[in-house]
């Protein structure tokens, strides 16, 4: 007997793996079901208790650890992993191979392009200025150039742009855009090496 419920409106490439209690195509508010087409490609493996709601384009080799939320139209590429408990807000982009670690959350807006890599506990921000008349027109989440390493628990403020290839240490408090290749650490966030004076 399934445990799990697939939507109307999903479209499921060859050889996925639902486990059980995943919901897939969740309508958003004030859309019916079906009405947004959902698709997850081939070779996918969802494991139990996630959601993932309608509208969303997901590649293949697609792969969520347990309870994992993923709201709608997001575009998802090929080879991306979201961990355990992580929240993908909607309207995100993210690119191939990328690699997001538990507990992570991902507002609306962000831009993860390929082979980022995204360690657990970090959280992503969009609104400059909760609550502020207007705030949800202004929503702009962070943008995560080819390559960039996240350290686990780093918050990245809303609009900030993290370079190609560079890296931001555990814990660090991400307020302002990195440059290419640049490694930052601490609150807030400051240039102390390059990359290539990484020692590995």
């Amino acid at each position: 007997m399934e445990t799990y419920r697939i939507l109307k409106g999903v479209k499921l490439g060859a050889d996925c793996l639902i486990e059980d209690y995943c919901i897939i195509g969740v309508p958003p508010r004030g859309a019916a079901e079906g009405e947004l087409k959902t698709v997850i490609g081939a070779m996918s493996h969802l494991r139990s208790h996630s959601v993932v709601y309608a509208g969303n384009q997901i590649g293949e080799n697609f792969q969520t650890g347990n309870k994992v939320n993923i709201r709608e139209l997001n575009r998802i590429g090929d080879r991306v992993s979201i961990g355990t408990l992580s929240v993908v807000e909607h309207h995100v982009d993210i690119g191939n191979n990328v690699r997001i670690h538990s507990q992570v959350f991902i507002p609306e807006y962000s831009i993860l392009e390929d082979n980022v890599w995204i360690g657990p506990n970090v959280v992503m921000t969009n609104a400059k200025y909760p609550l502020s008349p207007g705030v949800k027109e202004h929503l702009k989440g962070p943008t995560i150039k080819r390559g960039a390493k996240i350290g686990a628990n780093a918050t990245i403020l809303p609009g900030v742009v993290i370079g190609e290839n560079a890296v931001a240490g555990a814990g660090s408090v991400v307020v302002k855009d990195v440059p290419v290749g640049m490694v930052v650490v601490g609150n807030p966030a400051r240039v102390i090496k390059t990359v290539e004076e990484l020692p590995y």
